[in-house]
């Protein structure tokens, strides 16, 4: 089987090279996924644990508040679809099997156990992306997050 050597170039004007896949190989198809927008009442949910836990945990958010902002988002977004704030800084291959089972949801089992978030949304003081802010506010959250 020969391959085929490809160059892509983006718009941000990078080119990229890569070897295509023997023709004689089955292609997949991606669908689109439509995003859903959390309800106010979910995103406050989830802002109010995050502070309460912060300050709990004795953690930090991210001095840039667009990583916290989007996490909370995206906690809120899980909690509406699929019942629990499954973490949404992971690749899941069946989301609903793994809030099911609880070991992503927020707080984490790395979180509880060690503190160590992979989302950076709760940080420790040694942490260098850690702010001295344990508290965010919705219109922080609507600010950073208008344009996603």
């Amino acid at each position: 089987m020969r391959a085929l050597q490809a160059s892509t170039s983006y718009s941000a004007g990078l080119g990229i090279s890569s070897v295509a896949a023997p023709l004689s190989r089955p292609c997949r198809r991606l669908g689109a996924v439509a995003k859903v927008e959390p309800t106010e009442k979910s995103i406050e949910i989830m802002r109010k644990f995050s502070e309460q836990y912060a300050r709990k945990s004795d953690t930090y958010f991210c001095v840039d508040k667009g990583v916290t902002s989007v996490v909370i988002k995206g906690l809120a977004e899980h909690r509406d679809t699929l019942g629990a704030p499954l973490c949404p800084c992971r690749h899941y291959d069946d989301k609903a099997a793994e809030a099911q089972q609880g070991f992503w949801n927020c707080p984490c089992v790395p979180m509880r156990e060690r503190k160590e978030c992979h989302c950076m949304l709760f940080l420790t003081p040694d942490n260098d992306f850690a702010g001295q802010e344990q508290a965010i506010t919705v219109e922080e959250i609507r600010e950073t997050t208008a344009n996603m």
